[in-house]
Formats: C-alpha cells, structure tokens, sequence
C-alpha cells in the first residue's frame, strides 16, 4: 500500500477552525502556541472566533490553514507514533500547502513556515493593487481549452492558468479586464459555467512577480534540510527532495501554475492507493476522487477523523 499526504491551500480556511484539535489535545494546542508566537498576533483567537473578513485576508488565512495541518501531524506523531518517514511515500499541498507539506516533512520549521506565509501573503497582496486582478473557475473544460480561452480573453492583458484542478476543473488569473472578457470567450470553448472567485489578488500568474521576489529572498534566508518522505512540487507536478530545488521551486510557484491535476495522476503512476488531506476541510480529497477513482482519498482534520484514520496509516 502506498500513502501520500496532502495539504490544503487558501479557501479551507474558517471560523472555528482547530478548535476542536486544541481542546482535545495539549499537543495541538502547542502548535497554534507556536504560531502565535512566531507571527506575533493572536492567529488562533481570529481562527476561531473570527471575524470571518480578517481571518480571509491572504496573510492571516495561509498561516491559519498550515496551523491546522501542522496540528492533526502533531497529534499523529506525538500522540500516536505516526513517522512520515516510515510510513509515508509522497507529500504534496496545494499551493500554500506545499508549505506545510515540507513543514510536515521536516524541511523547515514550524515557526519559519509561518513566517514565511505570512510574508507569501502580505507580498501577493501588495503585488497588484485591488480591483485590478481577478481569478475565474472554468467547469467543464480542461487544460487545452483553458488555454485556448485564456490566449483569446488576453488581448494584451495578463491571463493565465493558475490552477489545474481536475479534468473539469481550471482556473485562469490575470488583469480583471481580461478575466471579464473569459465568460463571453469560454462559450466557443465549451466552457459550460465561468465562475468569478472571491479571491484579493490574481494568484499564480506573471503579475505576482513582485511576490516572487520577495519569496526569494525570504527563502534564501531560511534553513531547510531534505524533506522526510519527497514533496511533489506543484510546478513540476513531480517529486524533489534537495533544498535548493525546493526553494527554486517555491518561487516560481508564486507565478507558476499549480499543477494538481498532474500532481495527482504522478501519485498514482507511483504506486499511491490512499491519500489523506491533513488539515481543515476535504477539497483535495475531493479533486482526488475526481481525478483517479483508484486513488482513496481521506480527509483528517478532526479529532475523529484521526481515531478512524490510525490503522490504514500506520498499516
């Protein structure tokens, strides 16, 4: 049997979340300790009692949903034994949570990889003023459509693939001009529905360069050692495990598309039969199913969710 581990990116966040791994573990409490402390703010106060408009804010929602993630690896580990590296063939995370994937792996510490969020989301929100970049969801088309309706929509401006999610599932970013014209445009391309994302900032596209900068040197200056089981990175939609191909990796991620759909089918050509999302939420498990059916794919996020999850994870 082959598992990976997944880890959700910005959308699973909400109020009340990880309350319910604080109070019923002490050593998930210390994981929301930590990152109170290592971004100076009470993160956990706003995580679970809100109010929802801040907690959604890109820089407070990217270090609440790598706590949460960071915390269930917490409780299986300290509580229960569980070793990534024993037991575990591939990480991977979406977006930001390919952070806390290599925070789960080992590769750098808690306290940096919120750090790190913190300032991934500061930057990409400073990266394009409000209201001049958008996202739109694509149903019902895949990856060579996507880019055939973004190629059209551009007409000068910025229009990207910034997520291929599953095989019905993509998701453009650029210049709001451009992702207005993407609903008119997607008709010819057999884009069934063009759905607007309730998003601050064009993710994964050229216009968060200036982000990406910042991320370079952000991470130039982090320790990171060799992850304990490979990250699968959403760029490559392969397995690296050096550090310096990682950090090499994470920047171009902030412009890069993030390549789930791919991501995923490498997992299954790699033997992987079980995949569990570790955190808030069960969007990846989701996309899994939807992307190869061979795949079991089982959201831990809960106190519950653990309890059930313990014996096909340490086989």
């Amino acid at each position: 049997m082959g598992i990976a581990l997944v880890f959700p990116g910005q959308g699973s966040q909400d109020v009340g979340m990880g309350r319910e791994l604080a109070a019923a573990h002490p050593v998930a409490r210390e994981v929301f300790d930590e990152v109170d402390a290592a971004l100076g703010q009470k993160l956990s106060t706003l995580m679970w009692e809100g109010p929802k408009d801040v907690l959604t804010l890109t820089e407070n929602a990217q270090p609440a949903i790598l706590a949460v993630s960071l915390a269930v690896m917490r409780v299986l580990e300290k509580e229960h034994g569980f070793d990534i590296g024993r037991s575990v063939k591939f990480v991977a995370g979406h977006s930001l949570g390919e952070y806390s994937a290599l925070a789960a792996a080992g590769t750098f510490s808690l306290s940096d990889a919120a750090r790190l969020l913190k300032l991934r989301g500061q930057a990409m929100q400073k990266a394009v003023p409000v209201g001049q970049g958008a996202m739109v969801a694509l149903l019902g088309v895949g990856l060579d459509a996507a880019r055939l309706v973004a190629e059209a929509a551009a007409q000068g401006d910025v229009c990207q693939v910034a997520n291929d999610n599953e095989p019905t599932q993509v998701v453009l970013s650029g210049h709001k001009s451009a992702i207005d014209r993407v609903a008119d445009v997607g008709k010819a391309h057999g884009v069934r529905r063009a759905l607007p994302l309730p998003v601050s900032a064009p993710f994964h596209c050229a216009l968060m360069q200036p982000a990406a900068d910042a991320m370079a040197e952000a991470l130039a200056a982090v320790a990171m050692k060799s992850p304990a089981a490979p990250v699968i990175s959403n760029v490559l939609a392969s397995a690296i495990s050096d550090p310096q191909e990682i950090r090499r990796r994470l920047v171009e991620q902030v412009t890069g598309t993030v390549r789930w759909r791919e991501s995923v089918e490498f997992m299954a050509k790699n033997g992987i039969t079980h995949v569990f999302e570790i955190g808030h939420g069960k969007v990846l498990a989701g996309l899994v199913g939807r992307i190869d059916k061979s795949i079991t794919a089982t959201p831990i996020g809960s106190p519950a969710d653990i309890a059930s999850a313990l014996s096909i994870l340490k086989g």
